[in-house]
Parts: structure tokens; C-alpha cells; sequence
């Protein structure tokens, strides 16, 4: 058992180093925290089970005021006394579902998205051990589950929905429908959410979705970046129009 126990570690470990590395690369730092919108962060809490990545996600409280019962990462709104991105993420975390930050190995920030209060959303992505169990708040959070990294490029049931973004554009959104066998529950997960998840998995996977995805997939870090300044500048237009 002990000699299985070591492999299965080992195992763990090599897939770590390799996701580290294709991470890293793609690792936007602080290139975007200069924008002058308000700040805000999500945490992408990956972990290995069963030999396969997996992003752990939450459901909101249904007695919150914004987007009750909607699935999301960890997360929220930028603090005073927080140093950067990444302290708001762990902060947050901590909060929700009692993750302490030393239990987190921050591998980067990835290109952030704009929510529907134009809060500037920066993705962080870190690891997480196996082992954790989670402990939701229940002020803030009613449920906590994992799914498979590569559902979010090769899922069972996802559509994309008509939505208008935060600058007044039209687009498309992935909305998944993921069915957890162990809670016995249907999740259904789109947004921002979900344009995290897609973008995390196409980074480190690095094939072909069975969906379209609004991205240059040969060259996925620029484009997605393009992306998002076209989205922000549609933004700041939209608002100058308004004053």
C-alpha cells in the first residue's frame, strides 16, 4: 500500500510540474492592474483526483444579493489592505470555503474578464492538495464541488447563449450543464465562470474544444487578449457616450 501511495504521489507531482510549466508561460502578472476600473478576483483552485485535473467551484448563497444560487469560483471585490490580485483571491477563499492561503501554491494570473458591475476580474490559478475539505460559509456559500478540467473542452451538454457584455456588445456565452454523481446534482455553469474555466482548460490542454471558442487557438494568450481590450474599450466608449 505505502509503495502505491508513493506512485500515486509521484504521479500527482509530474502532472503538477507539467501544468506549472505551460502556466507559467501564459502568467499575465500584473500587466492589467493599471486599468482604472475596480478590482476585483476569483481564485481557480485546481486539484488532482483519480490521476486527472480538477477545478474546485461553489454555489452562491441564496441569501446574497447579486447572482444567488449561481455557481462561481471563490471570490470577490478588492480590499484596502489587500496587497495585489492574488491576496484578494486567497482572502476571499478563505472567507468562503476555509482554504487557508499557505494551502495554496499560486502558480499565476491569467488575461481577467469584466463582470456585469464592471468590476475588473482577474483569474488567479493555484493548486490545492487532494486531501481538502472544504468548510462553506454558509452567508455566502450553500455548496462546494469539483469537476474534471477537461469537461470544459469536451463536455457532455453545453450551449452557447446570446448575451449583451457590460460595454453594450453582442456575444455568445458557454453555458455547461455538469450532472455530479457523488452529490447527486445538477450544476448549471456559465458566465464569467465559465469563460475562465474554457480559457484554463485550452491553456493547459492545448487541443481543440468540441465548441467554438471566440479565440485564435494558435496563438490563444494574444488573442484572448485582444479580446479582452476590445471589450474594454467598447467600455470606455460606451461610458464617455453616457457622460
Amino acid at each position: 500500500m505505502a509503495a502505491a501511495s508513493r506512485e500515486k504521489e509521484l504521479e500527482r507531482e509530474r502532472l503538477k510540474e507539467t501544468v506549472r510549466l505551460r502556466l507559467q508561460e501564459l502568467d499575465v502578472g500584473d500587466k492589467f492592474s493599471h486599468l482604472p476600473l475596480r478590482k476585483a478576483s476569483v481564485l481557480l483552485p485546481l486539484t488532482i483526483r483519480a490521476g486527472k485535473l480538477h477545478l474546485l467551484l461553489t454555489v452562491r448563497s441564496m441569501q446574497l444579493r447579486r447572482s444567488p444560487g449561481e455557481v462561481c469560483f471563490p471570490g470577490g471585490k478588492s480590499e484596502a489592505a489587500d496587497k495585489d490580485e492574488i491576496d484578494t483571491a486567497l482572502r476571499e477563499a478563505q472567507e468562503e470555503v476555509g482554504l487557508e492561503p499557505e494551502k495554496v501554491e499560486v502558480i499565476c494570473r491569467l488575461v481577467p474578464g469584466i463582470d456585469k458591475m464592471n468590476h475588473l476580474v482577474t483569474p488567479v490559478v493555484g493548486f490545492i492538495e487532494h486531501t481538502f475539505q472544504a468548510t462553506p460559509n454558509p452567508d455566502e456559500v450553500s455548496d462546494v464541488f469539483v469537476v474534471p478540467l477537461e469537461y470544459f473542452i469536451e463536455p457532455l451538454n453545453h450551449k452557447t447563449l446570446p448575451y449583451k457584455s457590460s460595454s453594450g456588445s453582442l456575444g455568445w456565452m458557454h453555458c455547461f450543464m455538469y450532472e455530479d454523481q457523488e452529490h447527486k446534482r445538477s450544476y448549471k455553469i456559465w458566465g464569467l465562470t465559465a469563460h475562465f474555466a474554457v480559457f484554463l482548460a485550452l491553456v493547459i490542454f492545448g487541443k481543440r474544444p468540441t465548441f467554438e471558442v471566440d479565440y485564435d487557438l494558435d496563438n490563444l494568450i494574444s488573442s484572448a487578449e485582444k479580446n479582452f481590450m476590445n471589450l474594454y474599450a467598447s467600455l470606455s466608449e460606451r461610458k464617455k457616450s453616457n457622460l
